[in-house]
């Protein structure tokens, strides 16, 4: 169903693929846009077990692809360090394919925030991690299914064990 890597010596494993996914610090969510065009976006995230999560506004371009079409890709580069020397960079990345939905479930919006904060705010005060947390109303939480994930490195890196 899915492709294959055609680098198949730059393929990663899978607990290495996880591993660059879980400590990423943003990625690229693409998604079927309007008027046939492609939609892709930055966005901050957490994961857990088989599921991305992602925080978003109420409405805009975002929810009403996602309402659209619940088919999308997302894509991490853990590193990205450029040899211009070489003419190349030495990178890890992780493509990952699957289906997102738009969470109803209070709980599991209070979840995801949760999760969201442990990742980007671990250290904030705990009564004003809890009155952000409470704002659960004013968001989207949308939940990224895992069907595929692969990952990738410079063969570089992989032919000098750095990974």
């Amino acid at each position: 169903m899915f492709r294959e890597m055609r680098r198949a010596k730059c393929a990663l494993n899978n607990e290495t693929a996880e591993k660059i996914l879980r400590e990423g610090v943003f990625g690229v969510l693409a998604l079927s846009g309007d008027n046939g065009y492609n939609y892709a976006v930055p966005l901050n995230y957490a994961v857990e077990n088989n599921k991305i999560f992602f925080h978003s506004a109420l409405t805009g371009h975002k929810i009403d692809a996602v309402k659209n079409n619940d088919k999308v890709s997302f894509c991490v580069v853990g590193r990205h360090d450029v040899v211009a020397e070489e003419f190349t960079s030495y990178f890890t990345s992780v493509i990952v394919f699957g289906k997102i939905k738009i969470v109803e479930d209070t709980a599991e919006k209070i979840h995801a925030l949760e999760l969201l904060a442990d990742k980007y705010s671990p250290n904030v005060n705990k009564n004003l991690r809890e009155k952000e947390i409470s704002r659960f109303n004013a968001v989207k939480i949308l939940i990224l299914e895992i069907e595929h994930l692969s990952g990738k490195a410079a063969r570089e890196i992989i032919r000098n064990g750095e990974i």
